[in-house]
């Protein structure tokens, strides 16, 4: 499965030991993150991350273009609810995209569990039935 990872500033610690606690379950999948993000992680783990731009900067379109593309399966976002974001349509437009095209999408830690989880017990495995086409690299 292709899964997307992002965090905001005050999150990004957050996601970092999600990374570390989960590290057998992702290394099985193939890794997408922003960009200070899936440096962070890189750094903190032996994950190998498809590095894209930081969220700002079109990190968060990126990933949005491979909803739209039927190349993500899930994303996992610790958002800052806290904090106002300057790229805050960008957010909104990546969420709507998840729920537009059905991609399990987690915004904390808690959610971000049950679905890496479920990905573990195979309970997801239905992605791969709504994308029959995908190939390895996640090109349908």
């Amino acid at each position: 499965m292709n899964i997307a990872l992002i965090a905001h500033d005050q999150k990004k610690q957050d996601m970092i030991h999600f990374a570390l606690a989960y590290e057998p379950i992702l290394k099985e999948h193939t890794l997408y993150a922003t960009g200070t993000t899936g440096k962070l992680i890189m750094q903190n783990t032996s994950l190998e991350i498809n590095r894209l731009m930081s969220g700002p900067l079109g990190g968060d379109q990126q990933i949005g273009a491979m909803i739209a593309e039927n190349r993500m399966d899930v994303v996992l976002f610790f958002r800052d609810p806290l904090t106002a974001q300057p790229h805050e349509p960008d957010i909104i437009a990546l969420l709507r995209l998840c729920d537009v095209y059905g991609v399990p999408l987690a915004t904390n830690m808690a959610t971000a569990e049950v679905l890496v989880k479920s990905i573990e017990q195979g309970d997801i495995d239905w992605r791969k039935v709504v994308n029959p086409n995908k190939t390895e690299e996640g090109r349908t």
